[in-house]
């Protein structure tokens, strides 16, 4: 057991050791398992005591990740990557303890699944031109409006919603931020099916949804800086994927997909290595951003990531259909399905993938969690300082803003 007194590096790895003494990953369930993590404060190494935490450095939380990836221990980040990654780091920055003592541990179980509604049809670039509304009645809001492209909502138990309070003030400052229960009345969510045959996003239907407010996070008309905060860590989120091992994921099925080549092309190894070291560079590039990451607000380190991870995996998979000659044509089960788990059968870290799927599943990773445009405005604004874009609409109410 480690005690006050040692560095917080070595306490870190023996409380992870004393965790895997304990709970052996070979034989005990995940949820149990994700349980006894969290309440060892080894869930998110920099968040308070009691709330999956020790308050240490986040940098710490990869001495989790090398113990428990050493041994084989199930991950969570897949199977509730809106929960672990946006939600919890949402909650902890802006929620209530209330909030925070009722939904940080079932979310990291994965007890209770999470999903982000904040994309709209008429929405999506320009995200704080959301029309969805909530109307205050007393201690409820009603929520009415659209959502698009929400991943696993037909699964999640709660849903982050970025919704419009104030349509009397400008598009940044009349929104607020609210957890709403998907199994509330009102709540229809209905199937969008990718050209991969699968539907794991949805569109979402509000109609006269009642939220108390309880459930609202950070300020009326502040929801603008809490989704900051949501999209940052998304980004982080998406540019790492929970800090993976060497030789995973993109870059792990391209190596199998040269080793099963019969013909082995000097051009084409040349290419598989080039595209090997590019998507290595990422992999630590992501861990340094992951380091530097604070409670709450994580830096512009996310988008960059982000970015150069979106176009690298379309690369990889690009060049995996290349490698695999004519049987890359091919696709397997066709059927529509509605998957349970991000990305599953398709981009699961140590799953054996089906490339053709993962090709044009990446044909979105531009455009999912912010487009490359968006991207690239946000380093040059944030991290070259270069003057922002004109914006006509800035200081106009949101009511008077033109729309299709």
């Amino acid at each position: 057991m480690a005690n006050a007194t040692q560095e917080p590096r070595e306490q870190v790895r023996e409380l992870t050791r004393d965790l895997l003494s304990r709970h052996d990953p070979a034989t005990t369930a995940a949820e149990e398992f994700w349980g006894a993590q969290f309440d060892a404060g080894l869930a998110w190494i920099h968040f308070p005591k009691g709330q999956g935490g020790l308050g240490l450095s986040p940098d710490l939380q990869l001495v989790v990740d090398e113990e428990l990836h050493a041994v084989g221990a199930p991950s969570n980040v897949l199977r509730n990557f809106m929960g672990v990654g946006m939600a919890g780091p949402t909650l902890i920055g802006h929620g209530t303890p209330e909030q925070q003592e009722r939904l940080l541990r079932p979310l990291f179980t994965c007890e209770e699944i999470w999903c982000q509604l904040f994309s709209e049809p008429g929405a999506g670039s320009d995200l704080a031109a959301l029309s969805a509304s909530a109307v205050r009645e007393g201690d409820e809001w009603i929520i009415n409006g659209q959502k698009v492209w929400t991943t696993l909502a037909h699964v999640a138990r709660w849903g982050l919603l970025l919704v419009r309070t104030d349509p009397q003030q400008p598009k940044h400052r009349g929104l607020s931020y609210f957890v709403v229960d998907m199994h509330a009345p009102g709540v229809d969510v209905r199937p969008l099916r990718q050209m991969t045959g699968e539907a794991e996003f949805n569109e979402v239907w509000f109609t006269d949804v009642r939220i108390p407010d309880s459930m609202r996070i950070g300020d009326i008309g502040d929801g603008w800086r809490v989704a900051i905060t949501t999209l940052m860590n998304e980004r982080v989120a998406l540019s790492g994927l929970g800090r993976p091992p060497r030789n995973s994921g993109p870059a792990a099925q391209l190596l199998r997909a040269w080793e099963r080549r019969e013909d082995k092309d000097p051009a084409m190894r040349d290419e598989v290595v080039r595209v090997w070291i590019e998507s290595e560079l990422l992999r630590l590039t992501s861990i340094r951003a992951e380091q530097r990451r604070q409670i709450g607000a994580p830096g512009p380190e996310g988008s960059i990531g982000k970015l150069a991870v979106a176009e690298n995996q379309q690369r990889v998979y690009e060049l995996c259909m290349d490698v695999r000659g004519p049987e890359a044509l091919l696709i397997g089960d066709y059927d529509m399905v509605r998957p349970t788990i991000m990305g599953e059968g398709v981009l699961g870290d140590q799953r054996e993938r089906d490339l053709t799927k993962a090709f044009l599943t990446t044909r979105g990773s531009t455009i999912g969690g912010g487009t490359t445009d968006i991207g690239r405005n946000i380093l040059a604004e944030r991290v070259l300082g270069l003057p922002a874009e004109p914006r006509t609409d800035k200081d106009l109410p949101w009511s008077e803003v033109p729309r299709n």
